[in-house]
């Protein structure tokens, strides 16, 4: 399919109707598929009158509430609509203007819908194992927040850490080193965020994996990213967030990431290596070094 915007915009007339035809064929209303997708009545009804671009996630999920297999033609044609639509990129300008609760929201439902998931840290500490301090201030900051409402995205982001204590799931994080060092809070903040990742880790259906920087590994972290069972990467940078679906794309950042999880310490030995980061911390904050 092209990209050019002319045939884009057509392309995302031709989702909204059809996803509204689908909907109407299934004898529901909108108020009914949006309770299923967890998206507000508002935003189903943008959605199928074509005032929003809805994203590939948005489209798998309505997919999904309607039984609309993905991998039939049917459901395949339209995931393929909303990735022209979106270029499977979601600008952060525009992730701001849907709001920051929104965004967490679309979180949940992706994490909920997937059995196992998998990320890589190279940078900072993901929202699943935040404490509450560490959480705000990363929606605070001026390069995040940029005027936008954040008290309901951080409620919302301390609701969806208690999937890591629904049975059957599987959450597996690699960190690096550097990414629990980087100095985001005070040394006591941080020396509790380091309590609360090791606390974690005991954790059922929780496998947290450290890369320390010595010994060195022999392969250099370019950036972080998201698996989602075997179905969907998530990579986000500064401007924006990109999903990948492709089947070579997800092959190719799982093997990445069994890479870093095989040169990463587990159990008891990230428990103690969190430890002494905790103990290091601590010894900055009663040193009042920054």
């Amino acid at each position: 399919m092209t990209l050019e915007p002319e045939h884009a915009d057509r392309q995302r007339g031709e989702l909204a109707d059809a996803l509204r035809r689908l909907r109407r064929a299934a004898g529901l209303t909108g108020a009914s598929l949006a309770t299923r997708t967890g998206m507000s009545q508002a935003k189903v009804s943008k959605i199928e009158n074509n005032r929003i671009r809805p994203s590939v996630v948005d489209v798998e999920r309505i997919l999904t509430a309607l039984e609309v297999s993905t991998t039939g033609e049917d459901g395949a044609r339209l995931l393929e609509l909303a990735r022209v639509a979106n270029s499977d990129y979601q600008g952060f300008r525009t992730a701001l203007q849907r709001g920051l609760g929104e965004l967490q929201r679309d979180l949940s439902a992706i994490e909920s819908a997937a059995s196992t998931v998998r990320f890589f840290l190279p940078c900072m500490i993901t929202g699943l194992l935040q404490t509450p301090e560490y959480a705000r201030q990363t929606l605070t900051h001026p390069l995040v927040n940029r005027g936008a409402e954040w008290q309901s995205a951080l409620a919302r982001r301390l609701e969806r850490q208690q999937i890591l204590y629904r049975p059957g799931k599987q959450f597996v994080f690699v960190l690096t080193e550097a990414a629990l060092r980087w100095p985001l809070c005070p040394p006591a903040v941080m020396a509790l965020q380091m309590d609360r990742i090791a606390s974690l880790s005991e954790l059922a259906g929780v496998d947290i994996r450290i890369v320390p920087a010595h010994p060195a590994v022999p392969s250099g972290p370019l950036n972080g990213f998201t698996l989602y069972d075997d179905r969907l990467v998530t990579v986000e940078v500064f401007t924006g967030e990109l999903a990948l679906r492709d089947p070579k794309d997800i092959s190719y950042s799982r093997e990445i990431f069994d890479f870093f999880h095989e040169h990463a310490l587990s159990g008891e030995k990230c428990r103690s290596f969190l430890g002494e980061l905790a103990r290091e911390f601590r010894s900055r904050a009663q040193a009042d070094i920054p």
